[in-house]
């Protein structure tokens, strides 16, 4: 009895068992999908994601953060913490100076400064970052599985697998999902028809998690999957193997009647497909978050997810909300549990969080243009930032908790968009047009000030437009019809339940 009351004592007063290692990180970015298709926030129509919505449970969910509206400068915003108007990164391949590409260079990736911390690194999905690719060194990624059209194959590792012989259906050259064309580390992966993409990628990162978990380094796992970017699939819970893509409906020669029928069926099809991926996404976060706990590392692992930008046709590349508004949840060690949160975050605080998880400090040239979620994760404040903002060219976006302004740009001249009072409303709903209201001059004065401190490439004297990408854009693109899109024209307005 003695012995075992002995033991007792040592028991309870023994400090809790704790980390000494560094954490881990896992990284989620999904691709063209608002924020309110996920469970976790509410919204009616979402998917179900009960492995998001546990994420948000055990940590914070933001309900306001924003992202560039389209793919390339939100993740080139993401691995640097700093906005397109200084990246040059303002449009899907468009770098401001070379054809190369030098945001890697003037600009450490965080992948690069946790590789040189003593991480592991891994990259697995999509990259779609410019000149530089993931592989390259100065990324700084030690590994990589990504899914990369044949062509991009040939071209960086001599090999074409259509005209190898590899891929016998050349009807599929680009897939993402079913029959997928990957590279990894260096090699073409031999796939199967009824091999889906994400699943293979999401293997790839649960080897990794388990190597660098036995061999006692850190980690951290990025996967930008490419779910639920178009073509819809089916996914292996949902319908046949290589259905890729619904063909649009022949219409022609039908009456109205029957052609609304056909096209509703079409379109309720998609939308079905679109929740489907969705849920699959939820599905393969959920075998992530198993294996660390299957293999010991769960309690010291920080769990983000988010997504590149808002849903396609319907937000992505717009200047309106729902294009930049993207989910954010985010869980792990020493994170207290808050749930739903109405502090604001925006992208470029991701590569200095990233680093303050790690305990690295970034060198003293690194001026992000965000700051680390993590004192505010930890409850060390209970603030963050007050006002967030979204690049890509033509769109500007740029609210704080009670005010938003859309569509903005310099280089129409002075700003203007439509100006909201939002009070503590979120996704559109009971926002209040202020555009010209003298009791909101102040708070739109504070908006546009935010504006006038951020340089844009967009500027009309700036040296890209000399450049033979700018001549180029500049002959491809009518400014004044594309003005008038983002500012004033665009259909997502009908997103908003606005109030006089």
């Amino acid at each position: 009895m003695k012995k075992l009351l002995a033991l007792l004592f040592l028991l309870s007063t023994a400090p809790s068992i704790a980390y000494s290692e560094p954490p881990n990180i896992v990284l989620i970015l999904a691709d063209d999908v608002s924020a309110d298709m996920f469970s976790c926030y509410g919204q009616a129509g979402s998917a179900l994601t009960p492995n998001i919505d546990q994420i948000a449970t055990n940590g914070v969910c933001f309900r306001t953060c924003f992202a560039p509206a389209i793919c390339a400068p939100s993740r080139a915003c993401l691995m640097t913490g700093i906005y397109g108007n200084r990246t040059g990164v303002f449009r899907n391949d468009m770098w401001a100076f070379d054809s190369r590409g030098t945001l890697f260079t003037a600009q450490p990736s965080w992948a690069k400064l946790l590789h040189d911390a003593g991480y592991a690194t891994a990259i697995a999905g999509k990259w779609h970052c410019g000149a530089k690719e993931a592989w390259e060194d100065v990324v700084g990624f030690d590994e990589y599985c990504l899914w990369e059209s044949p062509g991009k194959i040939e071209s960086h590792f001599g090999t074409n697998p259509i005209t190898t012989g590899k891929r016998d259906d050349i009807t599929l050259p680009d897939t993402r999902y079913w029959y997928p064309s990957m590279v990894q580390n260096g090699n073409y992966v031999p796939v199967d028809t009824k091999d889906f993409g994400p699943d293979k990628r999401v293997d790839f990162l649960l080897d990794f998690i388990e190597r660098k978990t036995r061999e006692k380094q850190p980690f951290l796992a990025y996967w930008p999957t490419v779910i639920p970017h178009g073509p819809y699939s089916t996914t292996p819970d949902h319908g046949d193997v290589l259905d890729i893509e619904q063909e649009k409906p022949d219409t022609a020669g039908m009456q109205r009647d029957e052609k609304l029928k056909v096209m509703n069926q079409y379109e309720q099809e998609r939308q079905q497909r679109f929740i489907h991926l969705i849920e699959h996404l939820d599905k393969l976060i959920g075998k992530l978050v198993a294996r660390t706990k299957k293999i010991g590392v769960y309690d010291n692992t920080y769990f983000i997810f988010c997504a590149d930008n808002g849903t396609a046709v319907t937000a992505k590349d717009r200047g309106v909300e729902r294009g930049v508004h993207v989910p954010f949840v985010v869980q792990g060690p020493g994170i207290k549990k808050r749930g739903l949160t109405d502090e604001l975050t925006d992208f470029s605080d991701i590569a200095p969080t990233l680093l303050d998880m790690a305990g690295t400090t970034p060198p003293t040239a690194t001026a992000f243009d965000g700051k680390s979620l993590l004192p505010f994760l930890t409850a060390k404040t209970d603030t963050h930032r007050e006002w967030i903002y979204a690049y890509t060219g033509p769109v500007q976006v740029v609210r704080t908790k009670t005010h938003l302004l859309e569509a903005v740009s310099p280089f129409y001249g002075k700003p203007t968009g439509r100006f909201y009072y939002t009070s503590d409303s979120r996704f559109g709903r009971n926002y209040k047009r202020v555009d010209g209201a003298a009791s909101h001059a102040q708070d739109r004065q504070r908006l546009e000030a935010v504006l006038a401190n951020l340089p844009s490439h967009l500027e009309k004297g700036h040296p890209f437009w000399t450049s033979k990408l700018g001549t180029r854009w500049l002959q491809s693109n009518n400014i004044e019809e594309t003005a008038k899109k983002q500012l004033y024209n665009h259909s997502d307005y009908s997103f908003y339940d606005e109030t006089d």
